[in-house]
């Protein structure tokens, strides 16, 4: 387990290249590749570090990120449990073969992580601070510094309830589902398609399967399909186990608190039933509601946007660390490259979300496939075997590739939803 005693924090100077809010994967990304680049960075994050996080399944191809930052060797070393596939059980209880990563790329890539989120987070922090970015926790952002529309810093709350005021060349919304500046700057737009909400919480005893689908992803769907839980094995025999569905499914009125909506679809559920008979939680049940959205622009004058503070999707795929990440990754290239042209322009600052925003479409679109009512992934693939390494190649995060979106054309017959969706570039605020 994780020393929680507080590292002395260095001391918290008044001007920085860049301030990151928030020291999730994104802004960790962030702030390790600007350091390592000679630029002055600051991490803050209001919460102590360690900290609980839910998003703890990792797909295959945030492995290309992990290793630009060199800790593929440190995860190695971890008791993190080895995730080699994701199998699908239907709401007849109909175990599917398991997507086997490794029948679709021989590379070790095609062996990922199920994480605790405390840990995981606190070894990308700890990474970005031995590149040369400093780092506070407890400390929270309470306000934006401005000259008319131009960001220049930030202030900040102190744990002994100091106010400082850091100016910085650019500031990083790294903040997560808080969003920070897109809620400020009223940026932020729901998904009218994916009004879902979560119930989940941690469990100890629930039955694995053995070899090598011990540390599989599952995804259960309940009777009618009107909700799914994730499976997410971790170590010491603890489980992730998450329940989602329609808003005003999940949490009408008469259903009652967060454990027992909980309980009330585990009946509904053959699957995970069987899976809970010697289990126990070991956390309180949490709740998210309404979670998937997308900032209208992903900069402005003096600030970006990063990971979930730019956009969330639906859990049901586990791209949420991947797409923190890659976007954490582009970030710090656009910052990296201002700098070398001393040209910190939006247009300049956006210039890699258009391929960006078209992976994380390819996602979005493959969520609103499973969300609809009667198309069969194994009925489509049937009849359209060739779009087979389309969908295994969204599965693993290989998104960013034009061929991928193809087999959408062909979905769109049965989806009237992605022929709706709105692929057009992004027009940003000057």
């Amino acid at each position: 387990m994780l020393d929680t005693d507080l590292k002395e924090q260095p001391e918290l100077e008044s001007e920085y290249d860049v301030v990151i809010i928030g020291a999730g994967p994104a802004g960790s990304t962030v702030a390790a590749l600007l350091a390592e680049q000679g630029r002055k960075t600051l991490v803050v994050d209001r919460a102590r570090f360690p900290r609980f996080h839910v998003g703890e399944s990792l797909i295959p191809e945030t492995y290309w990120p992990l290793k630009r930052l060199g800790l593929i060797d440190q995860l190695k070393q971890t008791a993190f449990p080895k995730k080699l596939s994701v199998q699908f059980v239907t709401d007849e209880g109909v175990e599917t073969r398991p997507f086997y990563f490794h029948d679709y790329k021989d590379h070790e890539s095609s062996q990922t992580w199920q994480v605790y989120r405390a840990e995981f987070d606190q070894m990308l922090i700890d990474n970005a601070q031995s590149r040369g970015a400093t780092f506070h926790n407890e400390l929270q952002v309470t306000d934006l510094l401005t000259q008319e529309e131009q960001v220049t810093g930030v202030k900040v709350k102190l744990s002994n309830q100091e106010t400082r005021e850091i100016s910085a060349k650019l500031v990083v919304d790294a903040s997560g589902q808080s969003g920070f500046i897109a809620n400020r700057l009223k940026l932020k737009q729901n998904d009218p398609v994916l009004r879902k909400g979560t119930v989940w919480a941690h469990f100890k005893n629930a039955q694995r399967d053995p070899g090598i689908d011990e540390g599989a992803t599952l995804i259960l769907q309940t009777e009618g399909k009107q909700s799914w839980f994730w499976y997410i094995p971790l170590q010491d025999n603890v489980v992730s186990i998450g329940c989602t569905g329609d808003m005003n499914y999940m949490f009408s009125k008469e259903r009652g608190n967060s454990e027992e909506i909980f309980f009330q679809e585990v009946e509904r559920c053959i699957g995970i039933k069987r899976r809970l008979t010697e289990a126990q939680p070991v956390t309180e049940f949490m709740t998210t509601k309404d979670f998937s959205y997308h900032s209208s622009q992903p900069a402005g004058p003096g600030w970006m946007l990063a990971g979930d503070a730019l956009g969330f999707i639906d859990p049901v795929y586990s791209s949420g660390v991947f797409l923190a990440m890659k976007s954490g990754e582009l970030i710090a290239e656009a910052i990296n490259e201002a700098y070398e042209t001393n040209d910190f322009s939006v247009e300049r600052l956006s210039q890699w979300y258009p391929g960006y925003k078209e992976g994380v479409d390819n996602f979005r679109k493959l969520v609103y496939a499973f969300y609809t009512p009667g198309f069969s992934f194994g009925n489509f693939l049937r009849q359209y075997p060739q779009f087979k390494s389309n969908l295994v190649d969204i599965l693993i995060g290989d998104v960013f590739k034009p061929e991928v979106a193809e087999m959408f054309t062909v979905m769109q017959e049965e989806i009237p939803e992605l022929a709706d969706t709105d692929d057009s570039p992004v027009t940003m605020k000057k």
